[in-house]
């Protein structure tokens, strides 16, 4: 009988998204095959401690052992209980998603599921992404870029040439966060310094993008070298726009998976989903999202996720799920994505083997 691969699942983390990360890693839980793997569970707390716990589903509120602040890999007084064939962060926002837990991966030397470190933290940081992919000539929603500094004092007179620069409505968010929390769709001059003020509270750097009236349309990605788009899905949200609420406690929000749109426009969602993917150096799993304006038949990348949701509800499985590859074996994918990534790398950087 072949050996099982000990895989270590690490959810919660510091950010606002906490909550959705426990929910995507709970449905990851119960997709991976137990005659295959051993998983065993590391709850990360609001305040960033680290602890083993029973599973995603079941959250001990002991544990095993005491809360961590860090991962003590090598060297002397090695925690073996926290060693892995291969790790499998599932974390939603800064601190998980934005290449600091990679970052901590790499200097472990270990392998793990998903991106590397430039990759999650540009895909992270809504701004350095789009600059990228307008570079790359992908065609992308017009933006501003508002840091703190420049916004404390100046409300009314930054408010004013947004409202010269863009029709309303207007799109205010957080420019490193996820899951649509800090997001607001400004209709008139009067919400704008709300909506930012509001964005503010999650992140030094915030966004003001042209309001868009047309479909939500999400393509997921899987490789890397040579990665692979789904078909693409659309979003039918009940509210005005897909929030935070429509995408995790309402539970109204339709789907349409595939998307009902003709073949060339699948076509090129796919290849634009790929090329975004590459534009900023991802591996391992990307879920790229699009708004497509019908009357102009104008396709804009919105963004990448590189830890999208994992959810029962999360299009990125279902996606896959629609073009032949189910839950388990996206899973399996995942993880032998990641050995063949860590296996690459260590031939490119194994300085002593030589």
């Amino acid at each position: 009988m072949a050996k099982k691969i000990k895989v270590a699942l690490i959810f919660g983390g510091r950010s606002a998204e906490h909550e959705v990360s426990l929910k995507s890693a709970a449905a990851v839980f119960r997709n991976l095959a137990p005659e295959k793997y051993d998983i065993f569970s590391i709850h990360i707390d609001k305040s960033g401690l680290w602890r083993i716990v029973d599973s995603p589903v079941r959250l001990s509120k002991c544990g095993l052992g005491k809360p961590r602040s860090f991962l003590p890999w090598g060297g002397v007084g090695l925690d073996r209980a926290l060693s892995a064939d291969i790790y499998f962060p599932v974390l939603h926002g800064p601190y998980g998603e934005d290449g600091t837990i990679q970052g901590l991966l790499e200097m472990a030397d270990v392998p793990y599921v998903g991106a590397g470190v430039l990759g999650s933290s540009v895909g992270m940081d809504k701004a350095v992404a789009k600059s990228l992919f307008k570079e790359q000539g992908l065609p992308v929603v017009p933006w501003i870029t508002l840091l703190e500094k420049d916004w404390a004092g100046r409300k009314r007179a930054v408010a004013g040439t947004i409202g010269r620069k863009f029709p309303f409505p207007v799109f205010v968010k957080p420019a490193n966060l996820g899951s649509s929390v800090g997001i607001s769709k400004v209709k008139s001059p009067a919400g704008l310094v709300r909506a930012v003020d509001k964005a503010f509270l999650y992140d030094g750097k915030v966004l003001v993008e042209k309001g868009i009236r047309g479909r939500e349309l999400e393509c997921s990605v899987l490789g890397n070298e040579e990665p692979e788009a789904s078909l693409p899905g659309e979003v039918l949200p009940s509210r005005e726009f897909y929030d935070y609420a429509d995408k995790y406690i309402d539970g109204k929000t339709g789907f349409r998976i595939p998307a009902d749109l003709p073949a060339p426009l699948v076509r090129r969602i796919r290849k634009l989903a790929v090329k975004a993917f590459r534009a900023i150096g991802l591996s391992g799993l990307a879920r790229v999202d699009f708004f497509y304006e019908e009357d102009r038949r104008r396709l804009y990348v919105n963004e990448v996720n590189t830890i999208p949701g994992f959810t029962e509800i999360s299009m990125y499985p279902k996606l896959w799920e629609a073009s032949g590859l189910a839950f388990p074996s996206l899973v399996d994918e995942l993880i032998r994505l990641g050995f063949e990534k860590h296996g690459l790398k260590k031939r490119c950087t194994d300085w002593n083997a030589r």
